[in-house]
């Protein structure tokens, strides 16, 4: 279970959902609920995604989840979500990268313009990890804005 006041060691292990936790702080039981959510639709897009005989269906596979960090994205942004308003540009980059690197590697740029020059180095799936790395780091410095921004906020009481 995460805690209210999350320590730098569990971002490191669990980062992804840590941004949509400390949207949902100042509501523990659907901050719970929505954590058994992204659980579930990363199983199913996990399965999918091993499951599937093409890289736009690979791709795909994750799009229920993207659309619910999405609708959190907004709930913190136009709602009642709270979090350092330093990190939602940091997430707009790092949903940006994320999805282009996805992109490149079905499109298969640049092998499909030079067929056999980007066998071993700088295929299309080589530049999709390096873009979704990239991704994490954003990510990451995300949640350590987040992180910081929490120590000297209180939920308001109703």
């Amino acid at each position: 279970m995460i805690s209210q006041y999350p320590t730098y060691h569990n971002t490191v292990i669990i980062t992804y959902p840590y941004r949509d936790n400390i949207t949902l702080l100042c509501y523990p039981v659907v901050r719970q609920a929505a954590l058994l959510a992204y659980i579930l639709l990363s199983v199913h897009g996990i399965y999918c995604a091993t499951t599937a005989r093409t890289n736009v269906l690979r791709l795909r596979a994750f799009i229920w989840q993207g659309l619910f960090r999405f609708s959190l994205f907004l709930f913190r942004v136009y709602g009642s979500g709270v979090g350092s308003p330093n990190s939602l540009r940091l997430f707009v980059i790092m949903v940006s990268l994320a999805v282009l690197g996805g992109v490149v590697n079905i499109i298969q740029i640049p092998e499909r313009f030079v067929p056999g020059l980007f066998d071993n180095w700088g295929n299309s799936h080589q530049i999709m990890h390096v873009m979704v790395i990239c991704a994490i780091i954003y990510l990451h410095w995300g949640t350590l804005e987040d992180l910081a921004w929490i120590k000297t906020y209180q939920c308001p009481t109703e």
